[in-house]
């Protein structure tokens, strides 16, 4: 069984700053922090971990948080909180007795951090140790979405735990020495060599109305500076709308159209109050600052047309709520994504890859040897340190109906794919 201070002091570091010392001095008098030194908190921040989710210790380590969370539920669960939104260090409220309390019972916070009603630098700690084990991001100050996921009932937990190890005990069979897993739910992709991962990139996905499937495949090409043709179900519901209010939209995107010859044709040229539109073809010439896959996309043969790529949209990786995309999966840090794909291709330094996105020129680089890739499906998994992780069902696919409610979150960034769904 995995106790409550092993989930404390394997998975965590802090920072600590003068900053925090002043705070911990001020209400030392009142009781308002641990009766602990400062090592104490640093055990409460989430570290990243080298094992990858989609791995036999993942699965070993998911199973035994379902022990875990049912010791949880045997003693009671927890209770709702409520009254704590916005909450941030210095508050005072009565309501923060009750967040330490659950933060204390899924092992966010020690028990020696008492009852005050102070939101004290140890609370913060807490808050953003529990944030980063939702995906959200890691604020310390207690959010909807904060709230929204410490509300979730144990039992609920428990039955999201069981059908994640379902998942995981098919997933994890078989697995290559090397691959690429893409976790959608958690909108993260990780690479993975030798049971370690590599890189880990955070992840645009597929809309709830335009998903991302579930695949397995293999990553065979990549394709540096290339064009992006827009199929016709993208033209008849986004372009000809978009040109009916904003006749020069497609020259300020570098969209070109070309008839059925080949020939490129004026848009001034088209009734676009029509379905005219509709039997030409419509390519955005490339070039990252532009083009809907920025600087590169991977290629990964399957019958979904789907693909990853880069995207001139660097915001969207800040955000918590990622699901943006047409079905495709947009890459963070995609420079170091692909120097671990071509690192076995000769002639595919990272040297020559900047230089080939500082070219612009249209080039495409064969892997030697394909990738096996994985587009999966995980809301829950842990690790051997103790972590256990969560994420909300976007997709509905846990069949939990609305027991684990999806914050209404609104990306920050564009849909950038709107005119050239996958």
């Amino acid at each position: 069984m995995i106790s409550r201070r092993f989930l404390l002091t394997g998975s965590l570091a802090l920072v600590f700053t003068p900053a925090t010392g002043a705070l911990a001095q001020q209400f030392a008098g009142s009781q308002a922090e641990w009766s602990q030194n400062y090592e104490a908190v640093s055990r409460t921040r989430v570290q990243r971990t080298s094992t990858p989710m989609l791995s036999a210790d993942a699965l070993a380590a998911t199973e035994q948080m379902i022990d875990y969370y049912r010791n949880i539920s045997a003693r009671g669960g927890w209770q709702p909180v409520r009254g704590v939104d916005g909450l941030r260090v210095g508050s005072k409220s009565p309501a923060v007795v009750a967040l330490r309390q659950r933060l204390i019972v899924t092992g966010d916070l020690d028990q020696a951090a008492g009852e005050s009603p102070i939101y004290d630098s140890y609370v913060e700690a807490g808050v953003r140790r529990f944030q980063a084990r939702h995906g959200i991001s890691s604020t310390g100050t207690v959010t909807s979405a904060t709230v929204a996921a410490m509300n979730v009932p144990v039992d609920v937990r428990i039955r999201q735990l069981e059908i994640n190890v379902s998942r995981l005990r098919t997933l994890v069979s078989n697995l290559p020495n090397k691959y690429v897993v893409a976790n959608i739910p958690a909108a993260l992709v990780e690479t993975v060599e030798n049971g370690v991962v590599h890189t880990r990139h955070a992840a645009g996905v597929g809309k709830i109305d335009r998903q991302s499937p579930l695949l397995n495949s293999k990553v065979v090409e990549v394709n540096f500076n290339p064009f992006w043709t827009a199929p016709a179900s993208v033209v008849k519901k986004d372009l000809i709308p978009k040109m009916q209010k904003e006749p020069n939209y497609l020259t300020e995107n570098r969209i070109r159209i070309f008839n059925t010859a080949g020939q490129e044709v004026p848009s001034s040229q088209i009734n676009w109050f029509s379905d005219e539109a509709t039997r030409y073809r419509f390519r955005q010439d490339p070039g990252g600052d532009l083009n809907s896959m920025g600087f590169v996309r991977i290629n990964i043969p399957n019958q979904h047309g789907v693909y990853m790529h880069d995207t001139p949209s660097k915001g969207i990786f800040g955000d918590d709520f990622r699901f943006v995309s047409s079905g495709c999966i947009r890459i963070q840090n995609v420079r170091d994504y692909i120097e671990w794909l071509l690192k076995d291709t000769p002639g595919w330094s990272r040297e020559q890859i900047d230089a080939t996105f500082k070219s612009g020129e249209r080039i495409d680089a064969r892997l030697a040897q394909a990738v096996p890739i994985h587009w999966v499906y995980v809301t829950a998994w842990a690790t051997p340190d103790g972590l256990v992780q969560f994420r909300d069902d976007i997709y509905n696919k846990d069949g939990l109906g609305n027991s684990i409610p999806v914050a209404s979150r609104t990306p920050t960034a564009p849909d950038e794919e709107m005119f050239l769904q996958n």
